[in-house]
């Protein structure tokens, strides 16, 4: 049985993606998850996939966010961005962030079947106007996502709430830990990124963001 994950908070997009995998894969078994939070359980239980679509834009991510703590954990599954952001230069970095597929969400239900059985055989697939050379001007973000891989899943998900613009006494509450305990973590996060302080953490972490589309 072929399991394919969908990481998606719009439920309506979620039911076309299903009716996609439907078309491709008969006997597939579908998880489905709306957050990050929701990725973080599966994660903690070691779940095992075949194939990931994963929407850029859920609560809990922040821009690539999303694609850096799912290619780390499932290093060897294939991956396919499914996002209304259509640039070019998005597409290429989901690319450079470790995606092996980009679908955008205007896509038809057959272009849809097409792309998912051409990324699950091995092929990388994505609009055919992101088919040219990789841009020379595209920056080199191989650091950062070394980076934000390093950090626990709970250093992770202080660093979502510090690009929120939370304050620790707010990420304490969220998390029902002391604010001693959010410090300790955010000493730990500007460490391994190599910054000093929030701001400079924010800064950093700039090349994760993406505008939302304005659809969302």
């Amino acid at each position: 049985m072929t399991r394919i994950l969908i990481a998606d908070d719009h439920p309506l997009f979620r039911a076309a993606l299903r009716q996609a995998v439907a078309s491709s894969f008969a006997d597939a078994r579908i998880i489905e998850a709306d957050s990050l939070a929701a990725l973080e359980r599966l994660g903690q239980d070691e779940a095992v996939f075949d194939l990931i679509l994963l929407d850029l834009h859920m609560p809990g991510t922040h821009g690539f966010s999303g694609l850096v703590y799912l290619r780390d954990i499932y290093q060897r599954v294939p991956l396919a961005v499914i996002s209304a952001n259509e640039e070019v230069a998005v597409i290429q970095r989901a690319l450079h962030f470790g995606a092996d597929g980009f679908i955008p969400k205007s896509a038809s239900v057959d272009a849809m079947t097409e792309a998912l059985e051409r990324i699950m055989n091995g092929e990388r697939w994505v609009p055919a106007k992101a088919r040219g050379p990789r841009p020379p001007d595209l920056a080199d973000y191989t650091a950062m996502r070394e980076r934000i891989t390093s950090l626990t899943p709970q250093q992770f998900r202080v660093m979502g709430m510090l690009l929120e613009g939370m304050q620790n006494k707010v990420i304490a509450y969220e998390l029902d830990v002391s604010e001693a305990t959010v410090k300790a973590h955010m000493t730990a996060i500007f460490r391994k990124l190599g910054v000093r302080n929030r701001t400079q953490a924010v800064l950093a972490l700039k090349d994760l963001a993406i505008e939302p589309p304005g659809d969302l």
